[in-house]
């Protein structure tokens, strides 16, 4: 499959993210001749053990994310960063594990809004939000080069593009910019080859970022 990068919005310090700042990122896809082909969606949840004996508890993986991709909707990735385990399931695993009741939900987000086709590149930018809440949480970006799934051969030129695009988005002088922090996909055991395995695994480093920006702010604040 396609190489993708994704991407997410750091404030700058004393800032936060706003639908203001959202819907300017989306006015920039289309001032580069971004042609806007529909809405996307992929949801992430955060499981944490469901035991009755506190002893219990160490035995269960603590940071455990379950992700759905609309790229792959009839499959579910399960992650654990601790341990650096992906696994690809079937999307019916999602009613195995509530009958099972080893893990419940501590917090599900959605990550919505649009995607647009650039020349040989696919952009989505979205909102990330809790599940029956508007409250923004962060904002995120999918930059997907269509021709090639090699990370190493395409990364050149994803560098440039993102380039090209930041530099871009600095004329509307935005509180903030996008970072890409690409995963060790080895730890992984994931090859140079692209799968929404790797999309998986960059998806839970992009929510670890976005949870470390709300907390700097929270404590900001405090």
């Amino acid at each position: 499959m396609p190489l993708k990068w994704v991407l997410h919005w750091q404030p700058n310090a004393g800032s936060t993210v706003n639908s203001q700042i959202l819907s300017e990122v989306s006015q920039c896809v289309e001032s580069i001749n971004g042609v806007k082909e529909g809405r996307w969606r992929a949801t992430l949840t955060f499981y944490k053990p469901h035991t009755r004996e506190q002893a219990q508890a160490s035995e269960f993986p603590r940071d455990f994310l379950g992700i759905s991709l609309p790229e792959q909707p009839s499959k579910y990735y399960l992650i654990i960063r601790g341990q650096r385990i992906v696994l690809e399931a079937d999307s019916s695993i999602q009613t195995l594990m509530e009958k099972l009741q080893s893990y419940k939900t501590r917090v599900a987000l959605y990550f919505d809004g649009f995607q647009y086709q650039l020349g040989d590149f696919q952009l989505r930018v979205g909102k990330v939000v809790p599940t029956h809440s508007e409250n923004l949480r962060g904002i995120v970006m999918e930059v997907e080069y269509l021709p090639i799934s090699s990370m190493e051969k395409g990364r050149q030129v994803m560098e440039e593009f993102v380039d090209i695009w930041q530099e871009a988005l600095s004329k509307r002088s935005l509180p903030g910019h996008f970072v890409h922090i690409e995963p060790t996909f080895a730890d992984y055991g994931l090859a140079d080859s692209y799968t929404s395995q790797h999309s998986a695994v960059q998806y839970a480093t992009v929510m670890a970022q976005l949870i470390a920006t709300v907390q700097a702010v929270q404590s900001m604040r405090n």
